[in-house]
């Protein structure tokens, strides 16, 4: 059994009855589950205004739970990142807790990995995941049961056949039969691409050079997504990863103005411009089968025909 504290970094939660399922299903997986006094506070879109949110992160800082769970993103964290307690961070993921979520927790992981280089958890949020109608998605809950329970030392998917042509253009192979590509000694960072753009130029962006970088976002139209990742092209991130892994770009609506650019015309321009391979497909972002990622730990990826795997352990 596993001590998790949740807490709201962020957006205040709207959806009640999934922060209710949400602590019932980790109570039924055999948690102690440990809720922050304002977890369910509510100030403007915010989970309490800053000063409360800011308490709210230094109460799971000293909880000495084993995981510190995010209730929901939205928007929050980067109004706040200059007042984060990065040291009692550093020094509580130095004692065993992880810091596990997504979306606009991606503001936190990349300030704490470009102030402390320690590690967090890209992730489930309570609400989203584990307070989802029915039954939560079993792979998102074997992945974060790997966390809880320190086994876990890699996750692994299946490349869509669109992304072959792009991997035979950057290959790294010699003889027949060797990877399509592989990346040794790289530390893994990303997460929400539009969080990660709003960092651009601010010290709470870490400048990871030789990486694996990983990017998800919802609710935005592929031309907002392709802007996006010019702004990143443009400003040399891109081109300093060896590999940019690409997970669930959802819930837009097409407009009748496309004309035929699809996300799909994204991916594929963005290989045009850049000569680090580009793979797509990453169970990660706003859907149910999400793996877990460690932000900041440096990896292994090796892609052999159409298998990706990532490797940390």
């Amino acid at each position: 059994m596993s001590h998790i504290y949740i807490y709201s970094p962020s957006s205040a939660v709207r959806d009640k009855a999934a922060f209710r399922r949400g602590v019932a299903r980790l109570k039924h997986l055999g948690h102690e589950v440990e809720i922050d006094e304002a977890a369910l506070a509510s100030h403007m879109r915010f989970a309490g205004d800053d000063a409360t949110r800011l308490a709210a992160i230094g109460r799971a800082v000293a909880s000495g739970a084993q995981v510190a769970l995010i209730s929901r993103g939205g928007y929050g964290l980067t109004r706040i990142l200059p007042e984060l307690p990065f040291k009692a961070i550093a020094k509580a993921i130095d004692a065993g807790t992880h810091f596990v979520g997504m979306s606009d927790f991606t503001a936190l992981q990349s300030a704490v990995l470009a102030k402390t280089g320690t590690v967090t958890w890209a992730g489930p949020a309570l609400g989203e995941d584990f307070g989802a109608e029915g039954v939560p998605d079993d792979i998102m809950e074997a992945c974060f049961d790997d966390l809880v329970c320190g086994q876990g030392e890699g996750t692994g998917w299946r490349l869509p056949k669109s992304d072959l042509a792009g991997l035979a253009s950057s290959s790294r192979t010699g003889a027949e039969g060797d990877p399509a590509l592989r990346v040794r000694n790289a530390v893994l960072w990303g997460g929400n691409l539009t969080i990660l753009c709003s960092l651009v130029g601010t010290p709470w962006l870490p400048r990871v050079k030789g990486g694996v970088l990983f990017l998800e976002d919802v609710n935005e139209h592929p031309y907002r997504i392709e802007r996006q990742l010019t702004q990143l092209l443009h400003a040399g991130i891109l081109g300093e990863q060896k590999a940019v892994l690409l997970g669930s770009f959802n819930r837009y609506k097409p407009s009748p103005h496309d004309k035929g650019f699809k996300l799909q015309t994204v991916v594929d321009w963005l290989r045009s411009r850049l000569r680090t391979p580009v793979l797509t497909g990453l169970p990660y972002g706003h859907v149910p089968t999400k793996v877990v990622l460690p932000v900041g730990r440096k990896v292994e990826l090796l892609v052999q025909d159409r298998e990706a795997l990532i490797f940390w352990g």
